[in-house]
């Protein structure tokens, strides 16, 4: 059991057990000794599923991790591929599957699709000469991975692109199965409000795939309330401003995969007295981040600048219980000191790997370049000086600053002033091509297609409107104690996250012209429940929320629901699930085009 999963509202060990369960069923079909050779995406995914020990109880002997030419050797009777479903790593598998014959006594192939079979995948194997050597070949349906207490995602990497550059379906199509296995577990979901045309498509499907199963009626009591389904290219600007958030900026700076982050290792060298710092380790740290450490969930969503005194007010505790063993004077008093031994060393342990954290990220944020970038950011978000060339951003590229730094701005400027004039636009362009090369055109025409980076039509700016109505800039934010949730961003309020808060209070009807303006429909459907589900709330019982990202969301976004979930008066209860965790560096990444 993963103890923090069952924390929240929704306890969400649930969902993990029954893809753990699933996973088993799978071994247990390839009789004898095994070797999963894994598609090096999946690993990360798969971890917080499975742990070597439960492969490992299903007789998991090697495991390899999936490249060209010939496996590792291995003295096993099953070799098992687990694959996404990718042309291109079919040839890889031929290639192994083939040397293998080659090498001996035969072994049985097996090969398990995550998480969806192929028909193209299957007849290229089958053009390879190897689909016949395949005893099982089967699918995985891992389409929403547990990561916390409140947060599910697919980890598909390329949704945002396949949905608004590619016209590809796919992702939302596993994010509907996904949607309908989580109804199969936790009860239908009454109502399912929706903004933007992916958003409408899930919906869609969710509704036909309910249809087609109409035999068999669900009947489990509904733990959620209400479904919100939002198109990433609704809120365009948020993920482009930099979060402000402790876990957001390790992110921003760090990055974060599969709840794992890895840290320069020189600051959590152990001090030892007169080595002259001689033999420092060159190692990543890699710690994982997840609110099953205490400390971490109480510090993970505050404001960076309300992190230090929450770290100081720590370690005093932490030092005066360790004082108290002073005072322990019979065994008694001994016994119960040491049986706190451990979690108080553990808690001591946490406190010096989050102040070294915090020290790496204030050396980041009280950087000269730091400040001139967020306050630029923060002129563009509030509305000054969106339609001229900006001369911060012309100092970037003339010091050949990093490519990706710099589109952030230029698209954060392009929303900020819904699309720029042709002539800055032109300007921008031109200087990027020159500085950078002129490979990045293909880049740069893609974010004009995901409408990041484009040019203003209508010579109307609706940025402004949408400001004023939807209250996404405050001047005074609390930082240490937020009333609000624009503290994520130090004066910015999420504008996904303020729809989802609009939503649950006062309802979409006070909004309408602003949901106009905004891309794509908006939408309410009913799913009746059978009688005797219907749900009756009890006197201050909170609802339960379920937002749904399609196309990624950012650290900052889950701690503005998580803000509004504790909320007093709040009345509802936020649980987020998204294609992808990302933040602005790795979506724009994946919009870019790799010179070849």
């Amino acid at each position: 059991m993963a103890a923090h999963l069952s924390y929240g509202r929704v306890n969400l060990n649930v969902l993990r057990e029954a893809v753990r369960r699933e996973l088993r069923e799978f071994l247990d079909k390839c009789a004898g000794s095994k070797a999963i050779v894994w598609d090096e995406y999946l690993t990360g995914p798969f971890g917080l599923i499975a742990q070597y020990s439960l492969l490992k109880e299903h007789e998991v002997e090697k495991m390899f991790t999936l490249k060209g030419n010939r496996l590792p050797a291995a003295d096993v009777k099953n070799i098992i591929f687990f694959v996404r479903p990718r042309l291109e790593l079919m040839n890889i598998i031929a290639e192994n599957v083939l040397s293998e014959d080659r090498r001996g006594p035969t072994r049985d192939f097996h090969i398990l699709f995550v998480p969806r079979r192929s028909l193209l995948c299957e007849q290229r194997l089958k053009d390879l000469g190897v689909l016949g050597s395949f005893i099982h070949r089967e699918e995985y349906s891992l389409d929403l991975i547990p990561f916390d207490g409140d947060l599910l995602s697919m980890e598909s990497e390329g949704a945002f692109k396949e949905c608004y550059l590619e016209g590809d379906q796919t992702s939302l199509y596993h994010a509907a199965k996904g949607l309908m296995t989580l109804q199969a577990l936790y009860g239908t979901i009454p109502q399912i409000f929706g903004k933007g045309e992916c958003a409408r498509q899930v919906a869609n499907m969710m509704i036909r795939m309910k249809r087609e199963f109409t035999g068999s009626q669900n009947s489990v009591f509904p733990v959620f309330d209400n479904l919100l389904l939002l198109d990433r290219n609704v809120d365009l600007l948020t993920p482009l401003a930099t979060q402000l958030t402790y876990e957001g900026l390790i992110d921003e700076i760090y990055g974060i995969q599969n709840s794992y982050v890895k840290l320069p290792p020189e600051k959590f060298a152990p001090k030892k007295q007169g080595d002259g710092g001689k033999d420092l380790p060159t190692e990543a740290k890699k710690l994982q981040l997840n609110s099953a450490e205490e400390l971490y969930a109480e510090i993970r969503d505050k404001n960076f600048n309300a992190v230090g005194s929450v770290l100081s007010k720590k370690a005093k505790i932490i030092s005066a219980a360790f004082e108290e063993r002073h005072n322990a004077k019979t065994v008694g008093e001994i016994k119960q000191f040491v049986s706190q031994l451990p979690h108080m060393q553990a808690a001591r342990g946490s406190l010096a790997n989050h102040t070294s954290i915090a020290e790496l990220i204030k050396d980041v944020t009280t950087s000269e370049d730091f400040f001139d970038k967020l306050t630029v950011e923060q002129e563009f978000m509030s509305g000054i000086d969106t339609d001229k060339v900006n001369n911060y951003i012309e100092d970037c590229i003339a010091q050949k600053h990093s490519l990706i730094k710099v589109l952030r701005l230029v698209c954060l400027q392009s929303v900020c002033n819904s699309g720029l004039k042709q002539k800055v636009l032109d300007y921008y362009k031109r200087e990027i091509l020159q500085t950078y090369g002129y490979e990045h055109i293909l880049t740069l025409h893609n974010l004009e297609k995901a409408g990041l980076l484009k040019p203003q039509t209508g010579g109307r700016n609706n940025y402004p409107t949408i400001r004023k109505t939807l209250r996404l800039w405050m001047d005074d934010v609390n930082e240490q104690n937020p009333t609000d949730i624009s503290y994520v961003y130090s004066g910015y309020a999420p504008l996904s996250v303020r729809l989802a808060q609009l939503l649950s209070r006062p309802g979409w009807r006070s909004i309408e012209e602003v949901l106009r303006i905004l891309p794509g429909p908006h939408f309410e459907e009913r799913q009746p429940l059978p009688t005797g589900l219907q749900k009756k709330r009890q006197p201050g019982e909170n609802r339960v929320t379920l937002v749904f990202f399609l196309g990624g969301v950012t650290f900052a976004e889950i701690a503005a629901l998580r803000f509004l979930s504790q909320l007093e008066d709040g009345g509802t209860e936020y649980v987020i699930a998204t294609t992808k965790l990302m933040n602005g560096t790795s979506w724009i990444e994946a919009l870019m085009e790799k010179p070849f």
